[in-house]
């Protein structure tokens, strides 16, 4: 007798019931949601924009691997700390800039992936260097967390309201982690903002003049990086040094979100449509996130958790969250709603999200089987964080700087390849990715 269960269960290539297919996209759009926005407000780019581009960059996705790879694209989270640079030296147009020669090189791999096969990518890129280089990523966001809880961010007075609200959201999304179930159990943030935006708004913190006064549609706010080519200032060709070279952890990350894929759908997705065209895939959509202003792309983790539980692997769901996705974009209110949301709230909720990314490299140590007894292991991760975390950066010339952060991946990438190798230090393969 077979299980009741798999009459829920819908293969890759299956098309959902039409009364069933836009609640099935709805809960992907909500799991994916709450992160996908939260990368633009923390850079100070548009939320509406990053709907749109993350709706798009997931369509390219889909056409790139044939319709073959049921993954939601939204904002990466190993961008945030390089753009914020990225835009203090060279403006948002050059962060943005920075963000398309990231896609570029998604373009590159994917083309010797394509020609020489995977092997190369995968020794290049071990556990041993990624997971440092996944601390780093959330580590090096601390400061701008705390700074956002208490009021101090940007220069600003500490204030104990502010650090209130932002432990409420924070022990929200704990709270609703630990014990939601099922469907729920993937949007704790989502919640945890709910719950900090109530009472912000209770206290007095939220304006909501602006979003009464919002239309109900909209064309979002976008941006391109196109405008430097014709400033006065000269091209800053700069912040590609520090935004382009994040690539190195944000392609590992892709595989690991693959492989994960993988295991839970029971295909062999980096064999078949294989690793070049989901790379393909990923590096277009960001490349066509910067020329429209939203932040780079990358495969969501939330959103495998959500085919994990509900067994649902249908690319038309997939699609369908994009398309709501993109609608979403063009919703005036929402995007003043989300531009409304205090920096307490969202200052609680980096904390829970950028002590996961932190964890989450450690994480990929530990399954990676990295031997910290070996002296060589220790030293590369030793070395990548201590760069990384403490700020280092390559100041070549005013208009060519290596951020901390690249500079600490590329770093950790030549020790791996220098450094004399007894076994190697993990399988690649184990590497797992999220949206950081």
């Amino acid at each position: 007798m077979s299980d009741k269960s798999e009459s829920f269960t819908l293969g890759v290539s299956q098309r959902p019931a039409p009364g069933v297919w836009g609640l099935l996209s709805l809960q992907h759009l909500f799991a994916m949601f709450g992160a996908t926005v939260l990368v633009p407000l923390l850079v100070g780019l548009p939320p509406e924009v990053a709907l749109v581009t993350s709706g798009v960059g997931t369509l390219i996705y889909l056409l790139c691997t044939g319709g073959q790879v049921p993954a939601y694209l939204g904002s990466s989270f190993a961008f945030i700390g390089p753009i914020i640079a990225g835009a203090a030296a060279a403006g948002m147009e050059g962060a943005l800039l920075g963000a398309f020669g990231a896609g570029c090189i998604y373009l590159v791999v994917a083309a010797l992936v394509r020609i020489f096969g995977v092997g190369w990518l995968l020794k290049l890129l071990p556990p041993v260097v990624v997971g440092p280089v996944i601390i780093v990523i959330g580590l090096g966001l601390a400061s701008v967390a705390v700074g956002m809880a208490q009021g101090t961010i940007a220069g600003g007075d500490y204030n104990l309201t502010h650090l209130i609200v932002a432990l409420v959201t924070l022990g929200s999304i704990v709270f609703f982690s630990l014990v939601l179930k099922g469907f729920f159990q993937v949007i704790p943030i989502l919640l945890g903002i709910l719950v900090g935006y109530v009472l912000a708004a209770v206290l007095g913190m939220v304006d909501f003049s602006q979003v009464a006064a919002a239309p109900l549609f909209r064309v979002p706010d976008f941006v391109s990086f196109l405008g430097v080519f014709s400033a006065e200032g000269g091209v800053p060709w700069g912040a590609l040094t520090i935004i382009a070279p994040v690539a190195i952890v944000t392609m590992a990350e892709h595989i690991g979100d693959t492989v994960v894929l993988s295991r839970v759908v029971g295909r062999n997705f980096i064999a078949k449509p294989g690793l070049h065209r989901t790379l393909l895939g990923d590096g277009l959509a960001t490349m066509v996130a910067a020329l429209i202003g939203g932040p780079p792309n990358t495969t969501y983790g939330e959103n495998i958790g959500v085919m994990a539980i509900t067994k649902i692997y249908s690319v038309y769901v997939i699609a369908g969250a994009a398309v709501l996705a993109i609608l979403l974009g063009f919703i005036g209110v929402i995007a003043a709603f989300l531009s409304s949301i205090p920096a307490a709230v969202m200052g609680g909720v980096s904390i829970a999200l950028f002590g996961v990314i932190a964890s989450s490299g450690i994480r990929t140590l530990i399954e990676g089987k990295v031997d910290f007894g070996e002296r060589r292991n220790l030293l590369i991760a030793s070395i990548i964080l201590v760069i990384g975390v403490g700020g280092a950066t390559l100041n070549v010339s005013a208009n060519f700087t290596v951020s901390s952060m690249a500079l600490a991946a590329v770093i950790g990438v030549l020790l791996h390849l220098v450094l004399p190798d007894k076994h190697l230090g993990g399988d690649s393969e184990t590497v797992l990715g999220g949206h950081g």
